[in-house]
């Protein structure tokens, strides 16, 4: 038994998986693009989310979620996918404040210019009604 026990190669292997990178950058795996293609998606994502489109930010890192999970894994695309996920946690955190704000404080935190601020009313101030 001794014997046997010694010619194992890897004696405290638990997991049969060998490395825990990656091998594609994108979730869809070898269907997916190639490590080029995907850096070039990953800045583009990144870059057109500061054009006011944070929802890039989100597709960024729900489909490079491989490397964004293994922090080892493809550096020249990881350091978009990163940047996308703070930009996005920075985005989601201003506009819950955002919309907190104007939930929770309403008409007591803005006083007499809550009127202009609210856009229930707009067709009332603009005259678009006619029930006057």
């Amino acid at each position: 038994m001794e014997a046997s026990e010694s010619t194992n190669p890897i004696p405290n292997n638990r997991n049969s998986i060998v490395s825990s990178t990656p091998v594609w950058p994108t979730v869809d795996g070898p269907l997916g693009l190639s490590e080029d293609e995907s850096l070039s998606y990953a800045r583009r994502f990144y870059l057109f989310g500061f054009a006011l489109l944070p929802l890039l930010w989100a597709v960024n890192c729900f489909y490079f979620w491989p490397v964004l999970r293994h922090s080892r894994s493809f550096p020249a695309i990881r350091r978009y996918v990163v940047g996308s996920a703070v930009g996005l946690a920075v985005f989601s955190a201003l506009l819950c404040s955002w919309a907190l704000t104007f939930v929770i404080g309403g008409e007591r935190l803005f006083g007499p210019v809550w009127d202009k601020l609210v856009l229930y009313n707009l067709a009332d101030t603009i005259g678009l009604t006619g029930w006057n």
